[in-house]
């Protein structure tokens, strides 16, 4: 790494040509060379390296259709730290094509998060999530810039009806997971209708289960948008609860009673709540859920209607 730019080039091109088949360097080999015919690399000392650094070096061999072989060396009887240890199960682990990514997230999780302006590198990520993670710290940078950004409203939805991804539909645990994540951003019909077509589109034949979990997240994501916070399910009602008293739209409250009539009532007490009556009294639990998305789907496009044109 010491050497003259034109050493190290005669150096680099008698060993492509096979002038010598040994190349004792340092780690600067990591850097991106390219040499398709070396097939084999011993790294000495590997405890002592980073992860990622690990990984460079490791692609240097088997750059081409032969196969390659690293050797991941550290001194005899050494006792290695469990930091080290890690790293070198990981570089162990994750040998696929296209494994970059996830060793990056494995060094995030070894490493911890740290900060972002010192040279701490320690955290509590494990403790609360990768998304957590970079939710929050997305919330305390717009903080610092002194950008607000409201928090979505947590809701609850007490609904008597069966909502989830069947096992057998899909097997597939780290998709299945993907899809749980997908559906509970659903925040309007646009959004369903997407997620809807990608299950159709991969698995088939939806069951009824799953356009229940979809209702459920779409008229969650609705009720954020109008400040509901609980939607409970009756016989024949469903109670909606407002969040916010002193941030109630009492023209659209207005439009919602001449537009359902009798259908649709309020009570103002200490918690203003909205009462939806359905329109039979044996609908079954499915047909209620989609009765009253349709109905939060009027209310919010009577909403979208009365804001300001951006013209």
């Amino acid at each position: 790494g010491q050497m003259s730019e034109t050493s190290l080039e005669k150096f680099m091109i008698s060993f492509m040509n096979h002038e010598f088949d040994i190349l004792l360097c340092t780690t600067i080999i990591d850097t991106g060379l390219d040499i398709v015919n070396a097939n084999t690399i011993i790294i000495d000392d590997a405890d002592k390296m980073g992860l990622s650094q690990l990984y460079q070096l490791k692609g240097r061999v088997g750059r081409s259709n032969r196969l390659a072989y690293a050797y991941l060396t550290y001194k005899k009887d050494k006792v290695l730290a469990e930091v080290a240890e890690k790293r070198l199960k990981a570089i162990k682990e994750f040998t696929e094509l296209g494994a970059g990514f996830k060793i990056a997230m494995r060094d995030l999780e070894i490493r911890g998060d740290g900060n972002l302006l010192g040279s701490q590198q320690h955290g509590h990520i494990a403790a609360i999530g990768y998304d957590l993670y970079c939710k929050m710290l997305e919330i305390e940078v717009n903080k610092v810039k002194g950008i607000f950004v409201e928090e979505p409203l947590e809701v609850t939805i007490d609904f008597k009806v069966s909502a989830f991804i069947p096992e057998s539909f899909v097997t597939d645990q780290q998709y299945k997971l993907e899809l749980y994540k997908k559906i509970s951003s659903i925040r309007n019909q646009e959004d369903a209708f997407m997620i809807e077509e990608e299950i159709e589109d991969r698995f088939g034949s939806i069951p009824t289960v799953i356009y229940n979990l979809l209702s459920v997240s779409l008229i969650k994501g609705l009720c954020q948008s109008l400040k509901i916070k609980t939607v409970t399910d009756f016989k024949d009602k469903c109670v909606l609860e407002f969040a916010d008293k002193e941030k109630l739209d009492l023209e659209l409250i207005s439009d919602i009673g001449i537009l359902f009539n009798r259908n649709v009532t309020f009570e103002f007490a200490k918690v203003p709540n909205m009462v939806f009556r359905y329109s039979k009294r044996d609908l079954i639990n499915e047909k209620r859920l989609k009765e009253l998305e349709t109905f939060l789907l009027k209310i919010h496009n009577i909403k979208k209607e009365k804001l300001p044109s951006l013209n």
